[in-house]
């Protein structure tokens, strides 16, 4: 698929500028974690395309893992995060994010974050996957607001941070082989370039390519998209998450019904009242997401029911409501008392796993860029997301990535300055329906590249992404809703032909026509990248596997 190199045209030599030692775009926990370790004396600018409250951190109901109580064992958190990661973790990275997680969580209680206590200490849940209570949470089901709450007013009072919001980055900027910032539209439509010395790329993930998704709607892939324009490499991009409680209420938006609800003992039921989970795995409520995933859709297909029912009347009434008061209040605006009502659920688009490649420092492919947050490939969460790994990660490597681009501009590695960059204006031809186009992408995607895949619905979802981007693609939009098409459309060309590629199932990604998992072929990582010529169109374009061996063993 033919991608222009830049969505917007520009002359760097006419265009408005700003300049920062170091531009974060993306304004979640794992941007604003970056931003926090950069060194006083350095510039920094924070570009996020809605208020900077709008992000997934801000919806994650369920809380941050953590190894917090003297019973639990880091070895018993990273065995955990390996098994459900099936057997595609980088078990080093695992061990180090799950070492420096309570280190970092207690940062946030030092910068205001109050989490929920019971007798006097950090009260600790339990979901799919663990095997010990490890999950702190925050006024019960608002764990992402509370953070975010916490770490926005902490950034906001850093002298050195500059924090512009409704502003979208239409791309990066690349110039010999490096990356030089990004042009950004800020609220007022104005297009401008900001220089940077280092750019951290976190702009969170791609639910809203999928119909059914948990996202917000800034969750377009923006980040991944503009990153495989700068010839970037991605990895793992077949894998994503599907959370297996979605409300599912016709009109309804998708509301996300946290796994901290079947952790508090809540039963899956089908549309006859059955509890099928125990038949498809031991583990029943508690399996893994994808397996549960999975099981419900067979159970749907089964009883060719739209969804199954979450089922919480066995549990304490007083317990239900004060654990998860924001997800009463949202079943209560349709009738449903969650205390005694079933729950209608089923699956939607959660969580990218895979993204753009970096190292545990957040480093990319691209010289002067750097990376964290649910936008990367980190080699932590494997084939399949372990239950409220995502907060820490973006902690974690926020970190990483801030105190490494911090220390690059230390050392003088690249200096500011605004270089000859332009991109033409190209006729865009007449107008067509945008909305149109988006919601037939967001429909086919569900259909031929959800829950369940095989070789021919993926490959007509490839014909169809590829009908789309033949029209879509060539044209120069002047909107963030035409820009956010393209990158839609470029996500979702990425995920269509690496999951058409791998011939096995794995985790999230699950093959009807290849049902088994097939270690001796398919242990390895699928990469994808274009190659660019100093900000040219790309002239190549590769989709293949990294060397088996050099995966850490597990």
């Amino acid at each position: 698929m033919m991608t222009p190199r830049y969505l917007l045209p520009f002359d760097s030599r006419r265009a408005l500028h700003r300049f920062a030692d170091i531009l974060v775009i993306g304004g979640g926990l794992a941007g604003l974690r970056a931003a926090n370790a950069v060194e006083s004396n350095q510039s920094v600018l924070v570009v996020t395309k809605n208020q900077l409250r709008e992000s997934n951190s801000n919806y994650a109901q369920g809380g941050i893992a953590g190894v917090m109580n003297p019973n639990d064992r880091f070895e018993e958190h990273v065995r955990d995060t390996l098994v459900a990661g099936g057997n595609l973790c980088d078990s080093g990275t695992v061990d180090m994010v799950v070492r420096e997680g309570p280190r970092r969580i207690e940062e946030l209680i030092e910068w205001g974050t109050e989490f929920d206590h019971f007798k006097g200490a950090l009260a600790l849940g339990r979901e799919g996957g663990h095997s010990r209570e490890r999950i702190l949470h925050a006024h019960g089901d608002a764990t992402g607001r509370e953070i975010m709450r916490a770490v926005i007013q902490h950034t906001r009072e850093l002298p050195n941070v500059d924090i512009w919001d409704h502003t979208f980055t239409v791309d990066l900027l690349t110039y010999e082989g490096r990356c030089r910032g990004a042009i950004v539209v800020d609220e007022n439509q104005r297009p401008l370039i900001v220089w940077a010395k280092e750019t951290i790329l976190c702009t969170g993930g791609a639910g809203q390519v999928y119909r059914e998704s948990t996202n917000p709607p800034v969750a377009t892939g923006d980040g991944l998209a503009i990153a495989y324009r700068a010839g970037v490499e991605l990895r793992d991009m077949e894998f994503l998450q599907f959370h297996p409680t979605v409300l599912y209420i016709a009109g309804s938006s998708r509301s996300l019904i946290t796994e901290a609800v079947r952790g508090e003992g809540a039963h899956l039921l089908d549309s006859t009242g059955h509890r099928f989970m125990p038949d498809y795995d031991p583990r029943a409520e508690l399996a893994p997401r994808d397996i549960v995933s999975q099981s419900i859709v067979r159970q749907m297909e089964l009883t060719k029911h739209p969804c199954v029912y979450l089922n919480l009347s066995h549990i304490d009434s007083e317990l239900v409501m004060r654990r998860f008061p924001g997800i009463a209040g949202v079943c209560g605006k349709f009738g449903l008392d969650i205390t005694s009502d079933r729950i209608p659920v089923r699956p939607g688009a959660h969580y990218m796993i895979g993204g753009v490649t970096v190292d545990r420092q957040g480093r990319t492919s691209l010289p002067g860029l750097w990376a964290a947050g649910e936008a990367t490939s980190s080699g932590l969460h494997g084939a399949n997301r372990l239950a409220s790994n995502s907060l820490l990660e973006g902690l974690v490597y926020g970190a990483h990535a801030g105190e490494a681009a911090t220390r690059a501009v230390a050392e003088g590695a690249s200096k500011l300055e605004a270089l000859p960059i332009q991109h033409p204006i190209h006729p865009s031809g007449e107008s067509f329906d945008v909305a149109d186009v988006r919601v037939s992408l967001k429909s086919l995607m569900g259909r031929l590249a959800g829950v369940e895949r095989d070789a021919e619905g993926l490959r007509a979802a490839a014909d169809s992404v590829r009908s789309y981007a033949a029209y879509v693609m060539p044209r120069q939009f002047n909107s963030v809703e035409g820009w956010e098409l393209q990158n839609m459309l470029l996500t979702a060309w990425c995920m269509v032909r690496a999951a058409l590629a791998r011939t096995e199932s794995r985790g999230v990604h699950f093959r009807s026509d290849y049902p088994e998992t097939d270690d001796e072929n398919w242990r390895r990582h699928l990469t994808q990248q274009i190659d660019v010529d100093g900000g040219h169109p790309k002239i190549g374009e590769k989709l293949q596997p990294v060397d088996p061996r050099l995966l850490a063993e597990n």
